[in-house]
């Protein structure tokens, strides 16, 4: 079994924000389509570290990983085989990102 990592602070940004990709470099969408889903094509599991960037905004996390699911890129239950993750600074987000994927509807 294929696994990876993307820490998201030091691959992508400390300060993530906004939905959309004209929201600035650093949105969900971009996270979601230039890093998250190549790993998730790529690789069996991504384990996603959350810790180390100043916070994530629901439009950020709803774009990044319900968006998966939103888009048909993948069903919530691949989601829940291949994605873990990992955040010491506020477990609540993990909740938080899995409820956006279970309610996205494709």
């Amino acid at each position: 079994m294929s696994m990876t990592t993307i820490a998201i602070a030091s691959e992508f940004s400390q300060y993530p924000a906004g939905r959309y990709r004209v929201d600035g470099a650093f949105s969900g969408e971009v996270f979601r389509d230039d890093l998250l889903e190549p790993r998730l094509l790529k690789y069996d599991v991504v384990e996603v570290d959350l810790d180390g960037s100043m916070g994530y905004g629901s439009s950020f996390l709803e774009e990044a990983f319900g968006g998966l699911v939103r888009l048909k890129k993948f069903t919530k239950e691949t989601l829940h085989k291949k994605l873990k993750f990992h955040y010491k600074e506020d477990p609540y987000v993990i909740d938080e990102i899995w409820q956006y994927i279970d309610a996205a509807h494709a």
